[in-house]
């Protein structure tokens, strides 16, 4: 079964399940960032062939009690707006885990999943002319659903604001069927305005 599909289900069907719980969640934070791609479909670190910036909002809620089993993650929704013409934008939806390791600062993890509007795959032959340029204009990604894992580094200013800069990878569940690793690589800073004043509560 495919890897990718069998837990999209199983994520929408633990939702459904869950609802009534997922109901006494609140909205904690709010976030703004802005993040640029620094991956190629295979895998380079380089400038990103797709040019400019996304704008990205967040919202993210409390952690609804049925996720207390896998350390109470909160809850977010997700955009990400390019700002031309030639960039892939995306939104979805995930957890995210917080560790305070120093006062004022935190780690963050995240997990989750989007769907996006770039490019799915190189409609010419292999190594032709056109599909070596198509390649070489477009970010292939394989799939219009991909897995989105985050890492943030944050660092609060006063009770209600902080600063982030986090990484995101997004790649598809069958990573390597083609031989390649396929995805997108975004780095970037967000500013985080923050409704409860003590996240760990």
């Amino acid at each position: 079964m495919n890897l990718k599909f069998f837990c999209s289900t199983l994520l929408v069907t633990a939702a459904s399940l869950l609802a009534p719980s997922a109901a006494h969640a609140e909205i904690e934070e709010v976030r703004i960032g802005a993040v640029g791609n620094i991956r190629s479909d295979q895998g380079d670190i380089v400038e990103g062939k797709q040019e400019g910036t996304n704008i990205e909002l967040e919202i993210v809620s409390s952690s609804p009690d049925f996720l207390n089993l896998i350390g109470s993650p909160r809850p977010y929704v997700m955009g990400s707006f390019a700002t031309d013409s030639g960039g892939v934008s995306f939104g979805g939806v995930g957890v995210l885990w917080r560790w305070e390791f120093a006062d004022g600062w935190a780690f963050e993890p995240g997990f989750g999943y989007i769907v996006h509007d770039g490019e799915i795959d190189n409609p010419f032959a292999p190594l032709s002319p056109e599909g070596v340029a198509f390649e070489r204009e477009h970010q292939l990604l394989g799939s219009r659903d991909l897995f989105r894992s985050s890492f943030a580094l944050e660092r609060e200013f006063g009770s209600y604001h902080a600063l982030q800069l986090y990484w995101q990878h997004m790649s598809h569940g069958q990573i390597l069927d083609e031989g390649r690793n396929q995805g997108l690589d975004y780095v970037g800073l967000r500013y985080l305005y923050r409704f409860d004043a003590d996240p760990a509560d």
